[in-house]
């Protein structure tokens, strides 16, 4: 699962955080493996800013579950920061921590400059800051000028993320495993996941390759409910293409037949790996996903209004997944 945080139209920050933990709680109940927060910056909609922090309240709520970061958006941070970060978080819930770092700001210029100052970082700075996170995040060396503390030791597992094929090819040469941003950006997929296969180098922690797709999911017992409570994804969407970003919105009736046919292509791109449906439209567009893409992991992004709906939304998705990965034997 990963979860944007979303903030409700009529709702609070508050509430959208709460939301998050009881979500957590849900998908840990149904089996799911990792529970992802992003990180955005300056958008109204999306609570996850203070991603850490955000990490250590969701793994402080839950018992088994991985919790982590999904991602870091490295430019906006130093190394060390992030591994005393997530160093601490890794004392905290040994075992259950994951640090997964994109190379994007995930914000407009103006905010990255308020993160970073005047630090301004070129295309180079992501492999050398990866290394250095890396390092920090190792064993103590003798002589080591700066040591993470807490950090040093945990080697905290790291993930590269992205929605091209820059860090599909960084994550291969470092053998690191990839998730790929195919939620909203899926129009590389195939090629970043192919090169990435294909590039791979057997690393200390990884000996072959470990690919994640985002997949944008709503389940419903009809096709036509799921395609009702996804117009609350589609309004977020073109909210996003058009540069009017907001709150959640809840759904409307026949939202996509009232656009024109620019808009419903824009917004059809965008979720071109989506599964929206009752429980056969589900069960069949995951089989197709794992078939087209030999992914290891789905990582779900489930935006739904109504809080109820979206958890018997990730419900039925377990369900529907469970048995697609029967009939793949």
């Amino acid at each position: 699962m990963l979860d944007l945080v979303a903030v409700r139209e009529g709702g609070t920050v508050a509430q959208a955080l709460d939301i998050a933990v009881r979500t957590a709680r849900h998908a840990e109940s149904l089996g799911f493996k990792r529970y992802w927060l992003a990180e955005h910056h300056n958008m109204p909609g999306i609570a996850s800013s203070a991603t850490a922090v955000l990490v250590g309240h969701i793994a402080g709520a839950t018992q088994s579950i991985r919790v982590g970061s999904g991602g870091v958006m490295l430019p906006n941070h130093a190394p060390l920061v992030v591994a005393e970060a997530f160093g601490t978080l890794a004392e905290l819930y040994p075992g259950r921590i994951d640090l997964g770092l994109g190379r994007a700001p995930g914000t407009d210029g103006a905010t990255m400059r308020a993160l970073r100052r005047e630090r301004v970082e070129r295309e180079d700075d992501f492999p050398r800051d990866v290394a250095e996170l890396q390092r920090l995040l190792a064993p103590a060396q003798p002589g080591q000028a700066i040591t993470a503390t807490p950090g040093a030791g945990t080697q905290v597992p790291l993930w590269l993320l992205g929605s091209s094929l820059f860090s599909a090819q960084l994550a291969a040469y470092m053998g690191l495993p990839y998730a790929f941003a195919s939620h909203f950006a899926p129009r590389l997929l195939h090629q970043a996941i192919g090169l990435y296969r294909e590039l791979f180098r057997p690393s200390a922690v990884l000996q072959k390759p470990y690919v994640v797709i985002g997949v944008p999911v709503i389940a419903a017992p009809t096709d036509e409910e799921a395609e009702y409570l996804a117009s609350s994804t589609y309004q977020r969407v073109l909210g996003i293409l058009t540069g009017q970003r907001g709150l959640l919105r809840p759904p409307v009736e026949n939202f996509l037949p009232g656009l024109g046919p620019q808009e419903r292509a824009a917004i059809a791109d965008f979720l071109a790996v989506g599964v929206v449906g009752g429980p056969q439209q589900v069960r069949s567009g995951l089989q197709a996903l794992r078939e087209a893409t030999r992914a290891d992991e789905f990582m779900l992004v489930s935006d739904v209004f109504d809080p109820e709906l979206r958890l018997r939304s990730l419900t039925m998705t377990a369900e529907a997944n469970a048995a697609a990965a029967t009939m793949a034997g």
